[in-house]
């Protein structure tokens, strides 16, 4: 099929029966403009996924009916931004790039009270605020937000929509991009879709995978994983209002959405699109993976799954072009790397350095790390890691098996100590984690806990030992030196820079205690704001150590939109790598991943960076007296050369 020509007729005989009135000609020129130039690649996106529907011309004027609706829905200061980023595509690869995720409840009372934090993130240095989810969701347990009952209206305990669009305004005016989740893998089943499902409407029945009986979703079942073992078992939970089965991949109450039906494709654009419209910079795009169900399979990143983000992307492009894709696939490395592309998420977490920063503390060896990042850190230039060490979420330790065989690692078993050793079950182990979901048969978990307790200050408090307080805060420095330096968008999570410890006080509340996850989710109190400003404070520590190398970081090209190599240094202790700008700057990466000196012969240094500058400790390294340069415990050394 020659798709080009198909969609061009297409197109025609859709503008047959649309109209752009009420949009000024000016406007009218532009948005025909980007909608010729993109609706091949939506035709074909289209095609691919419904291509089996009679109905589908139906759909895709009824698509373009609601992209022109939401492009006059949009804001003339939105229209101004779009065209902005367009005009600087890589924005989001700069050395002023910062980000920061939190709870709105959890850092501040509400949308309002939120807005008054501005002044701490600026000075903190943040430019990218992501805000965990915040839509209407039901009462008590709620999977933390991610059973959204109303895309459209705000969780009445933190405001209004209103005030969000004020929010967003206002962290603009700041240079802040707000960041917010897109659920749409599933609704809450008490989302008004679900409940005309409940009531027997077979429409909105057919928004949902529901069953009957149990043969089909037996036969599912032999295929695909199940996501909380814990909680319950299987993937489909029967509901008593129309006795069917519904697939529910996470919990009971989040329905999963039936994408095989174009109408709830439409559905959701116009639920993207009015968050777009908000002010919204990025959406990070919850449990991706799993959108697509294919018999046999593990419905998991299937290839329908990549076409219909392209398609919520392309449509984008013609009614929102300012707004990224975050991909959120907490999968294999190979399948990770699948969704990063500037035509489906431009920007995607990056678990693999995570994980891997974390298998480095508790190993004291870095050869897992660079022997993975060194063929899986590269991506398409036109896209960016978002890097982090701790979110809202579990450790998943998801390091590609053929990758730790080549260093003669046995995968599971490696798996099955890091599992100890996070959850303080590792005779010697520092951290203070929780394990999470913690499978009956395959005895595999994951990990919980925030950033300081399982670096090991949770534990170092409890023994009153000033010396371990000190390495543990040495780890904190560490793990965020790698984050800001590597290449991408570092990541902060609410608490990291006040050194918070784990919150067990989710095991008193009856709808969160069987969620281990709660544990690195505090609440960031006003004493602990303040303590920031008392000299002496592990708060005042932590924050100002971190504020510092932000600031460095800021200061140099070569910390944003460089390439990065990752190299093998002579010693295993020490992670290294090296950032090369097109202005000519070079900057070296040292990492001591342990509590002892290491050595790092001169050379090695004097390969990569000639007469560098020690920016951390701003003098320039003198290779003259000595043929070794030493690492001290947990050390970090950022050496540029111009």
């Amino acid at each position: 099929m020659n798709y080009q020509q198909e969609s061009k007729q297409c197109l025609a005989r859709i503008f047959e029966h649309v109209s752009l009135q009420g949009i000024a000609k000016t406007q009218q020129k532009l948005f025909k403009d980007r909608l010729e130039r993109y609706f091949p690649e939506l035709f074909s996106q289209m095609l691919q996924v419904y291509g089996q529907r009679y109905d589908l011309h139906y759909h895709l004027q009824a698509l373009a009916e609601l992209l022109i609706e939401q492009f006059k829905q949009r804001s003339p200061a939105l229209k101004r931004k779009d065209k902005m980023r367009l005009d600087n595509p890589h924005w989001f690869k700069s050395e002023q790039m910062l980000g920061m995720a939190c709870y709105v409840d959890l850092v501040a009372e509400d949308l309002a009270d939120l807005q008054t934090r501005i002044p701490y993130f600026e000075k903190l240095g943040i430019t990218y605020l992501h805000l965990m989810p915040l839509y209407k969701s039901p009462e008590g347990d709620n999977d933390g937000g991610y059973a959204v009952s109303d895309y459209r209206q705000v969780s009445p305990n933190l405001g209004t929509m209103q005030q969000l669009k004020k929010l967003a305004t206002a962290l603009d005016k700041a240079g802040m991009s707000l960041v917010l989740d897109f659920v749409f893998n599933h609704t809450a089943d008490d989302h008004e879709w679900a409940l005309a499902a409940k009531q027997g409407d077979e429409t909105y029945q057919q928004y949902y995978y529901m069953f009957d009986d149990r043969t089909t979703p037996n036969q599912y079942e032999q295929s695909i994983r199940e996501i909380f073992p814990q909680v319950r078992r299987g993937s489909f939970t029967f509901n008593e209002d129309t006795q069917k089965w519904v697939w529910t991949t996470f919990n009971s109450f989040q329905w999963d959405l039936n994408y095989s039906n174009p109408s709830v494709f439409r559905g959701i654009v116009g639920e993207m699109l009015f968050l777009a419209n908000i002010g919204c910079d990025v959406l990070r795009l919850d449990a991706l993976a799993f959108i697509w169900k294919q018999m046999g399979t593990s419905c998991e990143s299937q290839p329908k799954a990549h076409l219909l983000i392209q398609a919520f992307n392309t449509c984008l492009k013609i009614a929102a072009p300012s707004v990224l894709f975050k991909s959120e696939a907490i999968v294999h490395p190979d399948e990770v790397a699948q969704y990063i592309d500037k035509d489906e998420c431009q920007l995607s977490y990056n678990p693999l350095l995570m994980a891997l920063l974390w298998n480095s503390l508790a190993t004291r060896k870095t050869r897992l790390l660079t022997q993975s990042l060194s063929h899986r850190f590269k991506i398409s230039s036109d896209c960016s890691w978002v890097n982090y060490a701790r979110c809202h979420d579990d450790i998943g330790w998801t390091f590609d098996d053929g990758d730790a065989g080549h260093l003669g690692i046995n995968g599971y078993d490696h798996r099955q100590f890091l599992n100890r050793f996070y959850t303080g079950r590792f005779p010697g182990s520092f951290a203070t984690g929780v394990p999470f979901q913690e499978n009956p048969q395959t005895g595999d978990c994951r990990v919980c806990g925030s950033l300081a307790s399982l670096v090991g200050l949770e534990q170092a408090l409890q023994q009153n030992s000033p010396a371990a307080v000190d390495e543990a805060v040495k780890r904190i420095m560490l793990l965020h030196s790698v984050l800001l330096s590597i290449g991408g968008i570092p990541l902060l999570y609410q608490g990291d820079e006040l050194a918070a410890l784990n919150d067990y006080s989710y095991l008193n509340d009856e709808h969160k205690k069987h969620d281990a996850r709660w544990v690195n989710r505090p609440k960031i109190t006003q004493a602990m704001f303040e303590a920031v400003e008392r000299a002496g404070t592990l708060e005042n520590r932590v924050f100002t150590g971190l504020t510092q190398l932000v600031q460095i970081r800021k200061q140099h090209a070569v910390f944003g939109d460089a390439a990065t190599e990752i190299i093998y240094t002579n010693n295993q202790h020490v992670f290294a790598f090296k950032r090369q700008h097109e202005n000519g700057q070079t900057l070296l990466v040292l990492v001591n991943f342990t509590e002892r000196e290491q050595a790092i012969n001169n050379q090695f240094i004097q390969d990569v960076a000639k007469r560098p500058l020690d920016l951390i400790e701003q003098q320039a390294m003198d290779f003259a007296h000595s043929q070794i340069t030493v690492l001290k415990p947990y050390q970090f050394r950022w050496l540029l050369c111009e």
